[in-house]
């Protein structure tokens, strides 16, 4: 769909993926699909493509799944360490950015079940990072690159030093060892991010798409069938690529289903609902 197209023509984009419930067929019981989006939101770096989601479904999670959906982007994608993903990095065209949130997360459940030191100061650390993210938001490439550069390379290398002291410190068959040996491989695929001022320091924006389907899962509990799950991807990116562009869902869509009929397929674009947007200020 148009959307898709405007998804994969931004130079970086956001990926995640999330279980859903698909009925199987004269069984009466379930088995697990996935819900996959693709995000592409260039405000934190005052780009000019407007934020999209593109849902898609698909009855497993096998690596040729995002593959084919991403058949025609090249760019830089943001992602968690799924392995699923290792194909499309294979083409060449895409290059995998990883999440300093996933990072983290492993360290703030260590020091919550077991009140760690060095998972403390790694917290520590890698707050720095997300403060001189804070202070660059909103601002264009240059002056990020230039940001992190000065002062996040600083903080990224000797954090990895660090983490790479802390190894062999501690028994290599704990808990913390598995979160730092997690970390090191992780920021390896994170490093294109000091180097490119329209990517960001984690996939937040991919894990905050999943969201809705977390709260619809509580409602309709299950897909009917594939064809259903294809319609709900259909239906949550147009809702949430409304909602991104901060417009009422409902209110645009019945705009468009009242003048899609008579419009040229040529000028679907006129049809989005950043245009909605920008008619209605």
């Amino acid at each position: 769909m148009a959307i898709g197209d405007h998804v994969q023509k931004g130079q970086a984009l956001f990926a995640d993926d999330t279980p859903v419930k698909l009925l199987a067929p004269g069984s009466g019981k379930t088995r697990t699909a996935r819900l996959w989006a693709y995000v592409r939101d260039e405000r934190p770096w005052a780009g000019a493509g407007h934020p999209a989601a593109w849902y898609r479904f698909s009855p497993d999670r096998k690596g040729v799944r995002p593959l084919e959906h991403l058949a025609a982007y090249e760019g830089f994608m943001h992602a968690d360490g799924y392995a699923g993903f290792n194909e499309l990095y294979r083409t060449g065209k895409v290059t995998e950015v990883a999440c300093m949130a996933h990072i983290r997360r492993k360290f703030v459940d260590i020091h919550k079940a077991q009140g760690s030191a060095i998972a403390e100061e790694a917290i520590k650390r890698i707050a720095k990072l997300y403060g001189v993210e804070k202070d660059v938001r909103g601002q264009p490439p240059d002056q990020r690159i230039n940001a992190r550069q000065s002062r996040s390379k600083a903080i990224f290398d000797d954090l990895e030093t660090w983490l790479h002291t802390q190894l062999t410190r501690i028994s290599g068959k704990s808990p913390l060892a598995g979160a730092i040996r997690y970390a090191l491989t992780r920021m390896k695929k994170l490093r294109p991010w000091l180097e490119h001022g329209f990517l960001e320091l984690d996939n937040n924006t991919a894990e905050r798409s999943m969201r809705p389907i977390a709260l619809g899962r509580k409602n309709y509990l299950f897909m009917g069938s594939e064809g259903g799950g294809k319609s709900a991807a259909i239906a949550y990116t147009l809702i949430e690529t409304a909602k991104l562009n901060g417009v009422n869902p409902q209110a645009w869509l019945t705009d468009v289903l009242g003048r899609i009929s008579e419009h040229k397929i040529t000028k679907l674009d006129e049809l989005m609902p950043w245009h909605y947007a920008e008619d209605s200020a």
